[in-house]
């Protein structure tokens, strides 16, 4: 056994562990001691045994606090592995003896929300009700690194090729879905009547909430104001939220491009309307992303079921 074998294997405490998630959270010696309940000189002395123990410097500190070594952001991420898949075993124990199904931990963009993720949380409620189901939302620069160390057991998103890798699997629920341009329903732009698109001049100078600036929507909505010979919109909210696309859409009147199954779920709730506006794109499909070669739980296993059967029964699953 390495030195390295002992000091990962035998030498780390959880309470090590924890110290270093803290510090790579807060970047700071005292709000991480704050966090933790201890005394920032334990949490200086814990720190200075882990390097003592690595041989290594972790992290660099500073008057304006601690950021993570390139050794140290390696060490972070193991850290972060191991008490991700401790939750995940402490919360199995815990279901099975009280006769749960246990936890599944869900990332979700906004092309999941509303519909296939609600309907697919449905029928596992319906399945079992004492399933624990946690989502979080966010766009894949957030999500893919949480899935990585563990912390999610899946990803509902658009299955952005530049984001492919070979520890990620994917498979696909949803191939064909159309992007919409909708508001308000007493929007300006609705004044017209339901069949009367707005000119793109109006368009451009609308406020807009869009996809963040990587999305392959967001790329093609600018390449569609360029077709018709005018500048993107500049007034704009970046977002990966649903609700900050709801809230602006509601409060500011800005104009939201989405997938047209979440501007149909909205119009049901009297919150929006689809613009009959040609988006004549192609974006790729939306699917579930998880991470090769980890053992799925019953509980993530049993949520997928019911991914691929809301995509089946809303007639948009992908062909085969």
């Amino acid at each position: 056994m390495t030195h390295l074998d002992r000091v990962l294997r035998s030498n780390l405490k959880l309470r090590h562990l924890h110290l270093l998630v803290a510090l790579d959270q807060f970047r700071h010696l005292g709000r991480a001691a704050e966090f933790l309940s201890l005394t920032q000189p334990a949490v200086s002395k814990t720190l200075a045994e882990i390097e003592r123990q690595f041989g290594l410097a972790l992290f660099h500190r500073s008057t304006r606090g601690t950021e993570p070594t390139d050794y140290g952001q390696t060490v972070v991420r193991f850290a972060r592995a191991v008490l991700a898949e401790y939750d995940r075993t402490q919360d199995d124990i815990a279901a099975i003896a009280s006769g749960a199904a246990g936890r599944v931990r869900v990332g979700a963009m906004v092309v999941a929300m509303p519909e296939l993720l609600t309907g697919a949380v449905a029928r596992l409620k319906a399945q079992s009700r004492q399933t624990r189901i946690v989502i979080e939302e966010g766009d894949l620069t957030r999500l893919l690194p949480r899935l990585r160390v563990g912390e999610l057991d899946l990803i509902v998103a658009r299955l952005e090729p530049g984001y492919a890798a070979p520890d990620l699997r994917t498979e696909v629920l949803r191939a064909d879905e159309p992007m919409v341009i909708a508001c308000r329903p007493d929007h300006a732009l609705t004044r017209g009547g339901a069949d009367a698109a707005p000119d793109w001049d109006a368009l451009a100078a609308a406020p807009w909430v869009v996809p963040p600036a990587w999305a392959s929507s967001r790329v093609k909505l600018n390449q569609l104001f360029y077709r018709h010979g005018r500048h993107p919109p500049t007034d704009l909210i970046e977002s990966a939220s649903f609700l900050v696309t709801l809230t602006f859409l509601r409060d500011r009147g800005a104009l939201v491009f989405v997938a047209r199954g979440v501007a149909q779920a909205l119009e049901r709730e009297g919150l929006a309307v689809a613009l009959p506006v040609a988006v004549p794109i192609e974006l790729p499909p939306v699917g579930i992303i998880t991470l090769a070669g980890r053992v799925p739980t019953p509980a993530s296993e049993q949520m997928v079921v019911c991914l691929r059967a809301v995509a089946q029964d809303t007639g948009l699953a992908a062909a085969g």
